[in-house]
């Protein structure tokens, strides 16, 4: 039952899709109909509000995290592990946007922070330097799920591998338009100019 309990209670939290709300509040409209449709923040970001995305990015990052934390408190570790895969599945597949939602990078940051701050820090490092050095976030966030789960293994906690070779594998899946983009050579890079 607690680890029913710590499913509904993730994918619920994970579900609130902040991206959505926050634009339709600051009178952008509907943030699905602006650049790739995606509800995260990379996406808020294209409207022109970086304090908006800023913090679509912080809450994002905390429903995964305060999920997690949540579950463990109550129920313990393994609930809190549930819960934080759920969060995720909460905010790619949302019952209130008819189960479509966002690519879970940052959501997936929170979980992994909360699971194990250490790998958490790792990822994000990652994604930061890829991000730096190439200005594309989807290069990044695929980087930083690759190194998620190499990183937790030479640790030597494989159920945390596990975990967050999960994780890696839900956000590479909602990424595979821009796999075919970045092969392709046409996946837009930040602050270049179009046209």
């Amino acid at each position: 039952m607690s680890l029913i309990l710590s499913a509904a209670l993730g994918y619920l939290l994970g579900s609130v899709p902040y991206g959505l709300v926050l634009t339709k509040a600051a009178g952008l409209g509907d943030i699905r109909n602006i650049g790739s449709g995606n509800i995260g923040a990379t996406n808020v970001l294209r409207t022109g509000n970086k304090k908006l995305a800023a913090a679509v990015l912080a809450l994002d990052i905390l429903k995964g995290a305060v999920a997690l934390l949540i579950a463990r408190a109550l129920w313990g570790e393994e609930a809190g592990l549930v819960a934080g895969v759920a969060a995720m599945a909460g905010h790619v597949f949302p019952v209130w946007l008819g189960f479509k939602g966002g690519k879970g990078v940052a959501t997936g940051a929170g979980v992994l922070l909360a699971a194990q701050p250490w790998l958490g820090a790792v990822t994000v490092i990652a994604w930061v330097a890829v991000f730096a050095a190439t200005r594309i976030s989807s290069a990044s966030a695929l980087v930083a799920c690759a190194v998620a789960p190499i990183a937790a293994a030479l640790s030597g906690d494989l159920w945390l591998a596990v975990f967050a070779a999960g994780l890696a594998a839900l956000i590479t899946w909602r990424h595979q338009a821009n796999i075919q983009r970045l092969l392709a050579g046409t996946e837009p890079r930040f602050g270049a100019k179009k046209g």
